[in-house]
């Protein structure tokens, strides 16, 4: 196996496949922090293969062999800074005030768990309700907040990525910590570590209440103040009874098939309705849930997303 000296050397003097392998082990955790950053898994990709271009070309220009890491982290956040400058936040719906012009909203997108990263992740730095708060942060508090707290990075070396001085990212850190800390209760991050039977039990009765269509099964697995939203719609429901009611008009007037998954860090469903013509069951969402004293506390279910990102089949037929 070649040193990351060697392949730093060699990177520099032009060799392409040198720094292909130099920066491999990055490239996953890179995405993970640009999603962080842009709350969109596309975006994420795009700023991802921006930043590694940016860095092939300026590669000859590092002369700290110790800090690739750094470097590539400096790069890819200023990346995300500057897309910031012309992008909307992407927030939930229930993250919305009312009455907002929702034709201006971009919505936060669910984050895979299946992909190479996943390992480089604590659990909670990507879980949806942290990934909403971070984006009622202005861009820099968000930067320094994901370097300083999920990152790990010092003071010292976020000053020295953002260009400014560790008073100035002390400063901003102050700020986004207020700020997260008083975030509303549907942006705080709820910890659902149930174990392995609790989980297998959950994920049985949840698939049985839908396929099935139960909906007394469905409600009786919320908790009181339960919400349930759909992005790209705008609207949302709160309560059991307001749930109930929704799912009585509308999904369970369809036939459906679930398949459990993770995204976010959080258990997941990839949602399949009966489309009689095509004679198979097609893709409806992937339903993201918020677990809370054994319970669904929230559910987003996300009605665009590519179930194939989560390892899910793009149909099922029977």
């Amino acid at each position: 196996m070649t040193a990351p000296a060697e392949l730093l050397d060699a990177a520099r003097s032009g060799d392409s496949g040198a720094f292909e392998t130099l920066i491999a082990p990055y490239r996953g955790e890179l995405r993970a922090h640009c999603y962080r950053m842009l709350g969109s898994l596309q975006d994420a990709e795009d700023a991802v293969q921006e930043s590694l271009i940016r860095a092939w070309r300026s590669v000859p220009t590092l002369d700290e062999r110790g800090l690739v890491r750094a470097w590539l982290y400096k790069i890819a956040t200023n990346r995300c800074l500057t897309a910031l400058e012309r992008r909307a936040r992407r927030d939930l719906p229930v993250g919305v005030a009312p009455g907002s012009p929702t034709t201006e909203i971009s919505w936060l997108e669910p984050y895979p768990d299946l992909s190479p990263e996943a390992r480089y992740l604590a659990r909670e730095s990507v879980e949806l309700a942290f990934v909403a708060a971070l984006q009622h942060l202005s861009a820099r508090q968000r930067a320094v907040l994901i370097l300083r707290e999920v990152l790990g990075f010092s003071a010292a070396e976020v000053a020295e990525q953002l260009d400014t001085s560790t008073a100035s990212v002390n400063s901003a850190l102050q700020r986004a910590r207020k700020a997260i800390d008083s975030a509303a209760p549907t942006q705080q991050s709820v910890l659902h570590d149930l174990g392995e039977k609790a989980t297998n039990a959950l994920v049985a009765r949840w698939t049985e209440a839908w396929e099935s269509g139960d909906v007394d099964a469905m409600v009786a697995l919320l908790t009181d103040d339960a919400r349930y939203s759909m992005p790209p719609l705008p609207e949302w429901y709160r309560g059991r009874d307001e749930i109930r009611a929704f799912l009585l008009r509308g999904p369970l007037q369809s036939r459906w098939r679930f398949l459990p998954t993770t995204a976010n860090s959080q258990l997941a469903f990839g949602t399949y309705l009966w489309d009689e013509p095509a004679g198979r069951y097609v893709p409806g969402g992937l339903d993201v849930l918020t677990i809370q004293g054994g319970r669904v506390a929230e559910v987003t279910a996300f009605l665009t997303a590519d179930l194939t990102r989560f390892g899910l089949p793009a149909h099922i037929r029977v």
